[in-house]
């Protein structure tokens, strides 16, 4: 797989309409995959998402920003743009309530993709996971596949089901990230590792686990276990900072990077991006400065 080769990232697109006490609310492109396919394209690596979107202020908002990036937008119209409301604690950490549907029609790519994402609402939510589970397994073994549960306790149904839902996308993948939320929700009591260990049973090549100010580590199906630490920064906010993991992670690995390197660098554009409010990841030379000023202080 090429830097330079197109990623199919396949999912939703949200407006997070972020609201905190005694501020007025503010509105950000969101969605997990937007948010990915975004961060990939300030890296420099080409991305082409398959979304919905509807044709009101929220849908031009997303479609501008993501086009500001680089990013090919191919979306399906709705009546209306999905949304969050995202309230912000005390440390910045958000919770989410969601206006949100996921009826993706079956589609195909224009041109053949280096790589194919998929993940959080639009690989769960009926009818629309569907058409992406479908596309999916039509590109597997002629494209990496890489998933991002991204878990949305309120769109996810019952536990046992959205468990079921979500390892057959991991079954599917050869790269999965996860958060050590994601794996709380999802199996409870169980650690961060044994989960990881149990994914890596079902077929995928690499494992990455967020950890918060904890940093992440990273399994493969070779037995090689990596950690990487955090990067101390005041946080604005985590919106989006499992997104801009993942797409630094998904660059670096393209690129040929060792797998310390690629948790170096996925953790480095995490916190680039909590710095500052919204889902907005790091231009690639923005994480190159970030990444020198990290190995100066080494």
């Amino acid at each position: 797989m090429s830097p330079a080769s197109p990623v199919l990232v396949i999912g939703e697109c949200v407006a997070d309409i972020v609201r905190t006490d005694g501020a007025p609310d503010r509105v950000h492109p969101g969605g997990s995959p937007a948010n990915l396919a975004y961060g990939l394209a300030r890296l420099g690596r080409p991305a082409v998402l398959l979304t919905e979107l509807g044709q009101d202020a929220n849908g031009r908002l997303i479609r501008e920003h993501l086009e500001s990036a680089g990013v090919v937008v191919r979306a399906a119209e709705v009546a209306r743009t999905p949304s969050a409301v995202v309230r912000l604690d005390g440390q910045g950490r958000a919770q989410y309530t969601f206006d949100i549907g996921w009826t993706l029609p079956p589609a195909e790519p224009e041109a053949a993709p280096g790589a194919v994402h998929l993940g959080s609402i639009g690989a769960v939510t009926e009818p629309g996971a569907a058409s992406v589970l479908a596309l999916v397994e039509r590109w597997r073994g002629r494209a990496q596949v890489s998933y991002d549960p991204n878990v949305r306790p309120a769109l996810m149904g019952e536990r046992a089901e959205a468990v079921r839902r979500v390892e057959r996308c991991v079954a599917l993948s050869d790269l999965v990230k996860a958060s050590d939320e994601d794996l709380a929700w999802l199996y409870p009591g169980e650690s961060a590792e044994a989960v990881a260990e149990r994914w890596l049973a079902l077929g995928p090549s690499v494992v990455a686990i967020t950890l918060g100010a904890d940093g992440a580590f990273a399994l493969t199906a070779e037995g090689e276990r990596v950690r990487a630490a955090a990067v101390p920064v005041p946080v604005a906010d985590t919106v989006g900072a499992g997104d801009a993991f993942m797409a630094a992670l998904l660059h670096a690995r393209a690129a040929g990077t060792d797998l310390s390197g690629c948790l170096t660098r996925a953790v480095t554009a995490a916190a680039l991006t909590v710095s500052r409010p919204g889902a907005n990841p790091p231009t690639a030379a923005e994480l190159s400065a970030a990444l020198e000023r990290r190995s100066a202080a080494c």
